[in-house]
């Protein structure tokens, strides 16, 4: 079942410059590019991302790095595109990653873990209003 998810390549992957390898990764697996933009978001938009976690102690650190610098934020499109994504992403923590995921591979620490995406379909329609808010 073809579907869209939200990716964020979060400033540090930017940072690093490791915005194409990531990406090409998504490509590689056959998932498609519908959406792309580098910005750099303010707390306002960081709370509304991330409305679930607001009230939690782990957030303001994280608020904190993902409006540091630009990221780029992307909707990926393909069968199972949310599973599909949250697989290759790899467990949140990268120092507990498995091998071979985008975490696993190329990130130490838990908040600043390269990409998020969506959860779940419901998520990603949430997310990609969010971000993409005239995208058909």
């Amino acid at each position: 079942m073809s579907q869209r998810t939200l990716v964020l390549l979060k400033p540090d992957t930017v940072r690093r410059g490791l915005v194409g390898e990531v990406l090409g990764r998504f490509e590689a697996k056959g998932l498609a590019v519908v959406a792309m933009d580098l910005r750099t978001i303010d707390g306002e938009q960081a709370d509304q991302h991330y409305a679930e976690h607001v009230e939690r102690d782990f957030y303001p650190p994280l608020r904190e790095f993902v409006t540091s610098g630009p990221l780029v934020a992307l909707v990926l499109e393909g069968d199972e595109a949310v599973e599909v994504v949250r697989a290759l992403n790899g467990a949140t923590d990268g120092r507990k990653a498995a091998p071979g995921t985008i975490r696993g591979d190329l990130s130490l620490s838990n908040r600043e873990n390269l990409v998020h995406g969506s959860d779940s379909p419901e998520s990603a329609d949430r997310e990609i209003k969010i971000w993409f808010p005239d995208l058909p």
